[in-house]
């Protein structure tokens, strides 16, 4: 059996989620795809997936293996579109990732529009408020949000963030001013995990070098967005979230944003892939599709929120 048709086998499975689905995928049974998968275990003579009728787990060889298969199919996949010099041909699968908030506001949408653009693409969109090593998962492009440090990896700018604090103007009317960072001390503050739980930091005031940080005793603690800012449409409180997580909210005036004069430097928005991947026709065509909307959604998102 072919070593690099059991690789494809075995990642197709993977996600997937099944044999049957990998078959259905590849057009095999899942007698075949078993038997692909047996193969590599019998190669590398461990175990590196454990099944059972309904679900499939990675060993810890299995999961280190996966990562090794996704980077190596990807090579092979950009070698190959080198050498045929297929840059005005899309076509293969494009694995695209972002966090969970901006993947579904800003990226979902142009993702229908692009595949129906380029029939002869499909599209793995993973959406993770984690850190993704995009070689080692075998991910085309990404849309981060931060101040970047991988120099393995080519950035393209598409806008900046802000990091706001809101509240509905219900609440703002039934509760005292906040004029500064310190007032928030006197109001239900609405955390999420990723903005700081018991604490927000701002930046240092008067001569002062030292950032001014709040302390709070939380009223509510959430871990998505959506959540975070149906409660404070609801009128439960302060919050604390990106720019873009709140902007069509504050055009329709269900939030107001508060202390902008004490917001931190904004943060960079910017597509990332792997140096090479540019080359590779369904990733350039996915950048120059995505990078001119991006651009249009953080510029209105900015102006919505600035005020």
């Amino acid at each position: 059996m072919d070593r690099i048709d059991a690789m494809k086998v075995f990642v197709a499975t993977l996600d997937e989620g099944s044999l049957a689905g990998a078959g259905r995928r590849l057009g095999r049974s899942p007698a075949a795809v078993s038997r692909a998968i047996a193969f590599l275990e019998a190669h590398t003579g461990t175990p590196l997936l454990y099944r059972t009728t309904r679900t499939i787990r990675l060993s810890d060889a299995g999961e280190r293996y996966a990562l090794a298969c996704r980077r190596i199919l990807a090579d092979l996949e950009e070698a190959d579109m080198l050498a045929a010099n297929e840059r005005s041909a899309p076509r293969g699968l494009l694995g695209v990732t972002a966090a969970v908030a901006v993947g579904e506001t800003a990226l979902r949408p142009m993702v229908d529009e692009f595949l129906d653009r380029n029939p002869e693409v499909s599209l793995r969109l993973h959406l993770l408020d984690r850190p993704v090593s995009l070689i080692d998962e075998g991910i085309d492009i990404a849309l981060r949000i931060a101040h970047l440090q991988d120099s393995t990896l080519v950035a393209l700018p598409v806008g900046e963030v802000r990091r706001v604090v809101a509240a509905s103007p219900d609440y703002l009317a039934a509760h005292p001013p906040i004029k500064t960072p310190a007032d928030l001390t006197r109001h239900s503050i609405i955390s999420m995990t990723h903005f700081g739980i018991d604490s927000w930091a701002f930046p240092a005031a008067g001569r002062s070098a030292l950032p001014q940080v709040v302390q709070f005793s939380p009223r509510i603690v959430v871990n998505t967005v959506r959540a975070a800012v149906a409660s404070a449409v609801e009128g439960h409180g302060v919050t604390r979230l990106f720019s873009y997580h709140v902007a069509e909210q504050v055009k329709a005036g269900r939030l107001v944003i508060v202390l902008r004069d004490n917001e931190h430097a904004p943060l960079p928005a910017n597509l990332v892939t792997p140096h090479g991947r540019l080359s590779v026709p369904k990733v350039r065509s996915f950048v120059d599709f995505a990078v001119p909307r991006l651009r249009t959604f953080f510029e209105e998102a900015w102006r919505i929120t600035d005020g």
